[in-house]
């Protein structure tokens, strides 16, 4: 997917309550969820947060203070802090939301990740105690692909954009690694994806599962995402990481199972410094998953991090800069309008039965799939995914334009037949554009 790079609107550098006049201006960013101080192991439960919009504040006395804001619109879990201290040995985790969303710390002053604490939205490895699961990802990131459970229960493929493909059914193949910023190392669906600038914030793919003799197993999940906006500084002495998790099999082999890909980690500041590490790679197995993306964008850097991979898209700013926390409104978009004459949900969980189909279908051989993109070129392309939930795997077709909804914007539809198996799959549309 192309998206416009990160533009910079111009602002007056007023004083301005919580920050000086020399910061970079976050929009949103006023302190309403006080500040974020972890000493112990902590786990951030995003299913918690409330449904709104991003930019709403929530009172003190209110039972979701400090729950953060999940905006479907946006897809995301949005906390303004004031400031964020993440103390020495402590590390954070996240527990996601339904729709598994990404995080965003909008940051009034400072944050502090410091030596020896670690912020992690990792994948999870895939499972070996409870067969049918799918290894669940960061915030962000996407789902493992299911192993291989009997001739009722063939694998699955990985889900996202850049999934690895399944082992197939009943054979003896193993599952390919998933790709994001860069393609998997070996076995790879092409799966690069997503934008240097991560406008939108996106994270990991997951691996597919596989079927390989005694050795089956399922796809390592997605490492998430998240944006760190912070007015003045980020300094990160620990770590801050979103690796995709491992495929890893039964038989304790290691070269059979897909591996998930790295997330995505955007930092905004006036400073970024110290010396810790920033890492978004791929599940490391004997087929590992491709790397994810790193985006810093700050008026000044202080200190030398380690960056994995190690070449992140920087960008200048200028002292009373406004960051751009989203894809604008004037920037391209795309959306699933319907699937089979139903129309799709606005805000899907593919939930697989835990509570119920986003929309269910009379099983039949082909079925014709709407998606309508908004500012996006006639030339561009746009693919629409299935993935099965197991039994099969993934197929991925160009839609074709069949209706410009009208010129200014640009809305355009598009449409395309996909197969249909039985049981669960998810859908998934993207753009390149020219």
């Amino acid at each position: 997917m192309k998206f416009h790079h990160l533009a910079l609107a111009a602002a007056v550098a007023a004083s301005l309550h919580g920050r000086l006049a020399a910061d970079i201006i976050v929009p949103g960013a006023n302190g309403s969820d006080g500040a974020l101080t972890i000493t112990n192991n902590t786990v951030i439960d995003l299913s918690l947060a409330p449904t709104g919009v991003w930019n709403t504040n929530t009172a003190a006395s209110s039972p979701n203070f400090r729950r953060g804001t999940y905006d479907p619109a946006k897809w995301a879990v949005v906390f303004k802090y004031s400031s964020v201290s993440i103390r020495s040995n402590a590390t954070v985790t996240f527990k996601n939301h339904p729709s598994r969303a990404p995080v965003v710390w909008l940051v009034s002053s400072n944050v502090v990740i410091e030596t020896g604490s670690a912020l992690v939205l990792s994948g999870q490895d895939s499972h070996l105690t409870v067969r049918a699961t799918l290894a669940e990802p960061g915030p962000g990131g996407f789902r493992g692909g299911a192993e291989y459970l009997g001739q009722n229960a063939g694998s699955g493929p990985g889900f996202g954009p850049g999934g690895g493909d399944s082992g197939g059914y009943n054979l003896d193949w193993p599952g390919r690694s998933a790709g994001h910023g860069a393609p998997a190392s070996y076995w790879a669906t092409p799966g690069v994806y997503g934008n240097p600038s991560l406008l939108p914030l996106v994270g990991g793919a997951g691996g597919g599962g596989a079927f390989r003799g005694d050795g089956s197993g399922g796809g390592g999940a997605g490492g998430g995402a998240i944006l760190i906006a912070a007015q003045s500084s980020v300094m990160i002495r620990g770590s801050i990481q979103s690796n995709g998790g491992r495929g890893i099999a039964r038989d304790g082999f290691w070269d059979g199972r897909g591996n998930g890909s790295g997330g995505g980690i955007r930092l905004v500041a006036e400073v970024v410094q110290g010396g810790g590490t920033v890492e978004a790679m791929g599940g490391a197995n004997w087929n590992s998953g491709g790397a994810g993306r790193l985006r810093v964008e700050r008026v000044s850097t202080d200190g030398a991090m380690t960056f994995n991979p190690p070449s992140p898209s920087v960008v200048p700013l200028q002292s009373g800069d406004t960051a751009m926390l989203w894809v604008p409104d004037s920037g391209p978009s795309v959306r699933v309008v319907s699937i089979g004459g139903k129309t799709a949900p606005s805000d899907p969980r593919a939930e697989f039965g835990a509570t119920g189909a986003d929309i269910s279908l009379a099983q039949t051989a082909t079925v014709a799939v709407v998606v309508e993109t908004t500012n996006v070129e006639d030339a561009s392309k746009v693919k629409v995914r299935m993935v099965p939930r197991a039994n099969g795997q993934l197929v991925e077709k160009d839609a074709v334009l069949s209706q410009v909804v009208s010129n200014s914007p640009k809305v355009i539809r598009w449409t395309v037949d996909m197969p249909v198996n039985g049981g669960y799959a998810a859908i998934q549309a993207r753009v390149i554009r020219p």
